[in-house]
């Protein structure tokens, strides 16, 4: 079963066009465009229902009237054609077959109508009277709301949907899909773009699947942190205990955040986003400069933990939209997130560890190449840190007063907590030194 990125279900927009028609002038179509779905399996039927902004069955070229409102007399047949094509188009499954639809039902709503805020209103709205023939709808200023219906054996299926075509409207198309499942609870899901198959109410080994796959993205795909971590094992020259030391001190401490970050224990004010950016930055230049004056590879792992908080909260950042296809396995999505950035840290090292080993066997390359390497990324990483500066001073820094204190306190938090911790291992390593000079061996 696919589940995809957070490109789920964005041609869900597209449901109540006549797919495959020209696409319409580009001054036609705003450049944010709003859908909202429901869908909600109900004993032995699927409802699936669609709010499509007029502005994109333009090329229906519906029958208008007067100054350019719709002629709702004789709209019913376009629509209906429209409606159909939306359903050919849709693929529902349910446990992995696909569903044929045994109903469709449309209509035009005016702009003002609400009745899309709630599953109850928008069903009772598509299957309520239609507008009357007289009302003033303009051409792109309204809706056309569409309900599916689908036979299924039970309302507790693996239920997918996936949309196969899409207009290229990217970004500026966004969808928010509400699944509401038989035990009373509700999934919402908010989507940009593109075409994809989203699962509703995804069970464990898929969400686990999604998220070790999105971690292992994002660490490989950020090329601030892969330069960090290039930076951090630089100066190594084998797979020691320092080097374990430094990787897992790194991952105890992003996760610590990513975990305060999920359950919204980081402040969500807008000068704190680009806060991060800086500091990932200022760490790489700083990790740059450690490696060109005298790196402590023995105490390396403290500074990579403190480093490691800052990185937790720039991944929390795309990990925070991708949430939402955790389903109610929210702690899993975080472990196997979480897994995923190892295993590609993993991959990174594996490439970088034999040419350090390789390095370090020349003398005259093992003194300056990692010298010349920090130079250059300490370069691009002084260049980063001036530009997300710059941002950081142009955004409003709040009056000190009450929120401004819960904000200060959401991100010590964090750092308290990941203090404990290294202050613990600190202790258990220095103790550990301290038998083995006891017992005659080596510290």
């Amino acid at each position: 079963m696919r589940f995809r990125h957070s490109t789920r279900l964005a041609a869900l927009a597209l449901a109540g066009l006549v797919l495959g028609s020209l696409p319409a002038a580009a001054h036609d179509i705003p450049d944010r465009i709003s859908m909202h779905a429901f869908v909600k399996p109900e004993g032995n039927r699927l409802h699936l229902l669609v709010r499509v902004p007029l502005t994109l069955l333009l090329n229906l070229n519906l029958p208008k009237r007067g100054p350019g409102y719709l002629d709702l007399a004789h709209v019913d047949g376009p629509l209906a054609a429209a409606a159909e094509a939306a359903a050919r188009d849709f693929e529902v499954r349910a446990d992995g077959t696909r569903l044929d639809h045994v109903r469709v039902a449309g209509r035009i709503s005016q702009s003002s109508d609400r009745a899309f805020e709630s599953y109850d209103r928008a069903l009772a709205l598509i299957e309520g009277p239609k507008l009357p023939e007289d009302t003033d709808v303009f051409w792109n200023q309204g809706f056309f709301d569409v309900h599916l219906e689908y036979p299924i054996e039970s309302d507790r299926a693996e239920f997918t949907l996936t949309v196969h075509t899409g207009q290229g409207l990217g970004n500026r198309l966004v969808v928010d899909v509400h699944f509401l499942p038989p035990d009373g609870g509700e999934r919402i899901y908010v989507v940009q773009g593109g075409a994809g198959t989203l699962s509703l109410d995804p069970r464990w080994y898929q969400a686990a699947w999604f998220f070790v796959g999105s971690g292992i993205h994002h660490i490989l795909g950020g090329i601030d942190h892969l330069l960090f971590l290039v930076c951090l094992v630089l100066p190594f020259r084998r797979l020691g205990w320092d080097l374990v030391g430094v990787v897992t001190a790194f991952t105890v401490a992003h996760s610590i955040t990513l975990l305060a970050a999920a359950y919204g224990l980081v402040p969500s004010v807008a000068w704190f986003p680009p806060l991060v950016e800086t500091l990932i930055a200022a760490s790489i230049v700083y990790m740059a400069i450690e490696n060109v004056l005298a790196p402590n590879l023995s105490r390396r792992w403290l500074v990579t933990g403190l480093f490691g908080l800052v990185h937790g909260f720039g991944f929390s950042f795309v990990l925070g939209e991708e949430l939402q296809f955790a389903g109610s396995h929210l702690l899993l999505s975080l472990f196997a997130f979480n897994l995923g950035v190892e295993i590609g840290q993993l991959l990174v090292l594996v490439v970088l560890l034999p040419a350090l080993v390789w390095i370090g066997r020349r003398p005259v390359a093992a003194r300056y190449a990692p010298i010349v390497v920090s130079v250059l990324v300490g370069h691009t990483a002084w260049h980063w840190m001036m530009e997300r500066a710059e941002v950081l001073t142009e955004v409003p820094w709040p009056e000190p007063d009450a929120d401004l204190a819960v904000a200060a306190a959401r991100v010590l938090a964090p750092i308290l907590v990941a203090a404990g911790v290294v202050r613990w291992l600190a202790g258990r390593r220095a103790a550990r030194r301290t038998a083995a000079v006891r017992a005659g061996g080596a510290p």
